[in-house]
């Protein structure tokens, strides 16, 4: 599956307001809306592409988790949250640590 980075398939920064994402996200939906381009399969994979970029950029839970795990967060519909199973990714995703929860570790399996 390839990669799909919802930033650039707006045209927004990471840093874009709710505002100037639905702005985006209204001309460029016009741009490439079925009714407006009938039979252009092009124009309508785009039209799809931008509906799901919206739909998660739009979103301040689904965007927070986006950023954090990329477009496959949402793999199948679903909300995968690593800390249910013990992962905190820390601040800005960038420490790693992973935690049992009743210890032991793997010194008592081996």
């Amino acid at each position: 599956m390839e990669y799909k980075d919802y930033y650039n398939i707006l045209g927004v920064e990471k840093t874009a307001t709710q505002d100037e994402i639905k702005k985006t996200y209204r001309k460029l939906a016009k741009k490439y809306h079925p009714d407006l381009n009938p039979g252009d399969n092009k124009a309508q994979e785009k039209f799809k592409e931008i509906n799901e970029a919206y739909e998660v950029l739009s979103d301040d839970t689904k965007r927070k988790q986006y950023d954090r795990l990329g477009q496959y967060g949402f793999s199948n519909g679903q909300n995968f949250d690593p800390s249910q199973y013990g992962f905190d990714f820390g601040q800005g995703g960038r420490t790693y640590t992973y935690s049992s929860g009743d210890a032991g570790g793997f010194s008592d399996f081996f």
